[in-house]
């Protein structure tokens, strides 16, 4: 690692040391335009970054408000949300929120009842108390209403008539006018409105639930058991919708399951049905005995039994003497007569029941399926062929059978008997195309700061590599230069017939200098101080 770390420093040095001043004063120059571009970045983003929200939803007023007092304290801070919102740096928003809720701001201008406690000790008229009770008593309501979830503004208008100043005098009924701001998206249950007028009757004295209207801020009224009063065309709206609904799914759940079969881009459907609206509410009473086997239980069994055998006397008249049954035509000669009577009475147990039934009001009367099915395909050569008959038959009668199935489980089996293959319609046709929903492309909000660090990073880079290339280049010319010189002035040994004692001691030392450097240089200075 040393190693690599210590050829990285000299490539480095040497790189500088080879480039002239000029491409020294650029190559600092581009460094330091980096190097400010990314601090002045980093803080611009982090100055964006470290506003927050410090109050939102608020009035123009209470806005001013703010501003104003933010404007003396010297804190920056921004408008947001088309004038309504607040924004602040992030370390000063939990110290402001604590210093402006002490100064009571935002003040909304409205009065609660901390306001008679805070200003019990200057005198008021009846009438001054009565507006300002008036005016806490819409306050308190308002917010309230809007501790509701789904709601997340209120409006409230009270109408308070004065007690009268005779007995005799009747009493007027109060009123309430409510406008309050709904969630997006929020639906309100028929059981949270009842709760919503119940708790607005509660809270002012002399107020029936008649004499409150409330309704939100696109003038859509919400009315008590608005489950029963619903007028035309609330009506028409709602059974429409449910209407919808029931296709949508119906057709969504046929195209899961043929899409999976045949692909989802070969197969279009549609289905319309026939909705019954009608709500039943009806008494059956019914009787029916305990034990089904027997049908009857009986309870208590009476059985009376009566008998008689004798002759009546020839003088007494019938049925009138003792002994004698009372209207039994008697025997003039004085024969037998014999009398019978039995009677039997059973008391048996039943059931008897009573039901209160309410029909649902959704019923599926009927019910059609059309369903287009592409018939075109690729071949193994790519070319485009249309299904034979056999194989369109073939996948109209799997197709058939499942949407048989749907229909007879999705039709109320109270309208009749169902006969599923009237009802769909399955047709083969080349599909043109498929539909797709254009969506616009979602562009990223890139800052401005980032187009220009990229852009002086990618010019720094141009920079850099045009240096290195030069850099090269020049290298590459000056070893031509120096290779070309040196085969200049090569110059051939001189040939000689024979060798002198000094050629040959002149050789030994030359030879003896290349070899060994160091012992050479010592014999020099050993010669040098001998003499």
């Amino acid at each position: 690692m040393n190693e690599k770390l210590k050829q990285y420093k000299e490539k480095a040095v040497s790189f500088y040391s080879s480039i002239s001043k000029k491409q020294k004063g650029l190559l600092f120059g581009v460094i330091g335009l980096l190097l400010a571009a990314v601090i002045l970045a980093t803080f611009w983003t982090s100055s964006q970054n470290g506003m927050v929200s410090l109050y939102s939803d608020l009035s123009l007023q209470e806005v001013g408000q703010i501003t104003e007092e933010l404007d003396a304290r010297s804190v920056n801070y921004e408008i947001t949300e088309s004038g309504t919102g607040v924004k602040v740096p992030e370390s000063a928003a939990d110290s402001l929120l604590v210093d402006l809720a002490a100064q009571g701001i935002p003040d909304s201008g409205s009065i609660d009842y901390s306001f008679f406690a805070e200003n019990s000790s200057f005198g008021v008229t009846d009438n001054e108390f009565e507006v300002m009770k008036l005016d806490a008593m819409q306050t308190e309501l308002a917010n309230l209403i809007t501790q509701i979830e789904g709601i997340d503004g209120a409006e409230v208008k009270l109408n308070i008539p004065e007690d009268p100043v005779f007995i005799s005098d009747q009493q007027e009924a109060s009123s309430a006018s409510i406008v309050i701001q709904t969630a997006a998206g929020y639906q309100f249950e028929p059981s949270e409105i009842n709760a919503l007028y119940n708790l607005v009757s509660k809270s002012v004295p002399n107020l029936s639930n008649d004499n409150i209207v409330i309704m939100n801020q696109h003038f859509e009224y919400f009315d008590l058991n608005n489950e029963n009063s619903f007028d035309n065309s609330n009506t028409y709206t709602s059974q429409q919708q449910i209407k919808t609904n029931i296709e949508s799914d119906i057709e969504r759940n046929v195209k899961k399951m043929l899409g999976s079969m045949i692909g989802m881009n070969k197969v279009a459907i549609s289905v319309t049905t026939d909705i019954d609206f009608t709500q039943e509410q009806r008494v059956e009473e019914i009787v029916e005995p305990v034990d089904e086997e027997n049908d009857s239980l009986p309870v208590s069994v009476e059985t009376i039994t009566e008998s008689f055998t004798g002759a009546q006397p020839e003088d007494s008249a019938a049925g009138v003497e003792d002994g004698e049954i009372a209207n039994y035509p008697a025997d003039t000669e004085g024969n037998v007569g014999d009398y019978e009577l039995v009677k039997e009475s059973v008391n048996n147990e039943f059931n008897r029941i009573k039901k209160d039934i309410v029909e649902s009001p959704y019923k599926v009367r009927d019910l059609g399926i059309q369903v287009a099915i592409d018939n075109s395909r690729l071949n193994e050569n790519g070319e485009t062929e249309l299904l034979s008959a056999q194989e369109q038959a073939n996948v109209e009668e799997s197709v058939a059978s499942i949407l048989d199935s749907i229909i007879a489980t999705s039709i109320d089996k109270s309208y009749g008997e169902v006969t599923p293959n009237e009802k769909v319609s399955i047709v083969f046709q080349p599909f043109e195309g498929t539909d797709t929903i254009s969506t616009p492309a979602v562009t990223p909000a890139i800052p401005m700061w980032v187009y220009i660090v990229g852009g002086l990073l990618i010019l720094a880079i141009i920079v850099l590599i045009w240096m290195l290339r030069r850099n090269r280049t020049e290298e590459d010319i000056i070893e031509e230069m120096e290779t070309t010189s040196y085969e200049e002035q090569e110059i051939p040994p001189i040939m000689q017939a024979e060798d002198s004692d000094n050629t040959v001691r002149r050789k030994q030392l030359e030879k003896y200098a290349a070899d060994k450097p160091e012992e050479f240089a010592k014999l020099l200075r050993s010669w040098i101080s001998e003499d």
